[in-house]
């Protein structure tokens, strides 16, 4: 829905400014240091695509126009096809020594909307298979996780194959993976569960593989190189000047077309242009297309500099022009205080129940684990009592167990529902409680998850 009211917006960015922000850079880089057009159209096509998860980290802690955010939400979704068609009109031009301008238009028109509607047919005919699969009685959690993980990936390479691009057909059956999500999210509590916290793990664990990749690969280019490195420092003036002219470029477009139009306006926007995860990825593809090491090494120390510089200036201007977001600074204190008022209220009711010693010991330091109050001690105490098997349960006082934990989690959901009653406390805080609550429980109750 979002994409769909907002076509115009992602056109402009993720299309126009990238391309033309790439061709302008490209000349000025051209002209300045005599680097052939090709391959100054190489540097900054990579410079081209933007990363969220990059602008999220910078902007941590402040609050900025909902209006920018999505704009540059939606700009790092988009316009890594278009950096990676310029990129690949660049290596043609390398090539061939023509420029073909045509065919390159042409090819961009196929391959971002072959992405489009290769990925929808195929996004729909596995979302059409799981649906089936869920409600059916052969679904299997493991089957189904696997599909779900794999899924992009094998959209991914039919779409290079076909060759379309695979950026698009990915982003395209992700919205409409998202748009099946609300829709079927209780069919597979457990499924959907799991495939959120592996999205979410995968996405971590990748974004910071690739930057592990680029240290290793800048600790090899400084050992070889590090003489002429130290000599000659053009690659730090490119690095410089492209991502200053990028700037200047990002903020003109932001002037008469981004938000409210505004001097400040356009400065957040081009400042958000914060490059990440796919500048890396398309820099150290740069050695698969005939480019010789001496200029693949002198790509990833000038897109090195430029990934920086998009990272560290923005953080530092943030923070002296946004003003604090106080919700988020203080959601640590405030979730911490909350929590502890939650855990005594059911450890209050826990000590008012009719339990042998045993079970409202083990109940108790149980409780006092959701705010990490029992010491090192206590917790090699219980682990050589549970090892030793001193303290196993009888059947009836695990059932006791598990009933007095299930009370003990029912006061502390309604301590937290009173207080949001009330409009005592941001909704968010309840909202994380109440999360971890019932996690909690599910582990008590989950014939699957159950651990006593």
């Amino acid at each position: 829905m979002l994409v769909r009211k907002k076509i115009n917006n992602i056109l402009g960015t993720a299309v126009g400014l990238a391309a033309v922000s790439a061709i302008i850079v490209a000349i000025v880089v051209h002209q300045v240091f005599a680097l052939a057009i090709p391959l100054a159209l190489i540097v900054t096509a990579i410079s081209t695509p933007t990363d969220a998860t990059a602008f999220d980290s910078v902007i941590e802690g402040r609050t900025i126009q909902s209006g920018i955010r999505k704009s540059l939400k939606l700009e790092s979704l988009f316009n890594d096809a278009t950096g990676i068609i310029l990129l690949q009109a660049a290596f043609l031009w390398l090539q061939t020594g023509q420029v073909a301008f045509g065919k390159n238009v042409l090819l961009f028109l196929f391959s971002a909307g072959g992405g489009i509607i290769l990925g929808g047919i195929l996004s729909l005919i596995v979302m059409a298979f799981r649906q089936f699969l869920v409600r059916s009685s052969v679904n299997v959690i493991s089957s189904q996780t696997l599909i779900y993980l794999l899924t992009p990936f094998c959209i991914y390479f039919i779409a290079e194959e076909v060759g379309v691009s695979g950026i698009i057909a990915v982003v395209t059956a992700g919205l409409i993976h998202n748009s099946e999500t609300t829709r079927s999210r209780f069919s597979s509590p457990r499924q959907m569960h799991l495939g959120l916290q592996l999205v979410n793990f995968s996405n971590s664990v990748l974004n910071s593989f690739v930057f592990v990749v680029l240290g290793l690969s800048l600790e090899r280019i400084i050992f070889e190189q590090r003489r002429s490195i130290g000599i000659s420092l053009r690659w730090l003036a490119i690095g410089v000047l492209v991502y200053v002219l990028l700037l200047i470029v990002r903020f003109i477009y932001g002037r008469f077309f981004i938000s409210d139009r505004t001097n400040r306006s356009a400065l957040l926007f081009a400042l958000g242009g914060v490059h990440g995860t796919v500048t890396l990825a398309m820099t150290f593809s740069v050695l698969s297309n005939g480019v010789s090491r001496s200029l693949f090494n002198e790509i990833v120390l000038i897109e090195t500099v430029v990934i920086i510089l998009s990272m560290l200036i923005p953080t530092i201007v943030f923070k002296v022009i946004l003003p604090l977001d106080a919700d988020t600074l203080n959601k640590t204190t405030q979730l911490k205080i909350l929590r502890n008022e939650m855990v005594i209220v059911g450890v209050q009711h826990v000590e008012t129940m009719t339990l042998s010693n045993k079970v409202r010991e083990i109940v108790i330091y149980d409780l006092r684990d959701q705010v990490q109050k029992n010491t090192l001690k206590a917790f090699f105490n219980q682990w050589c009592s549970v090892t030793t098997d001193k303290s196993t349960l009888t059947s009836i006082q695990s059932v006791e167990q598990r009933r007095a934990l299930m009370q003990a989690f029912d006061e502390e959901r309604n301590f937290l529902y009173d207080l949001a009653k009330n409009h005592m406390v941001n909704s968010e805080y309840i909202y994380d409680l109440f999360s971890e609550i019932l996690l909690s429980e599910s582990l008590v109750l989950d014939p699957q998850n159950q651990v006593i």
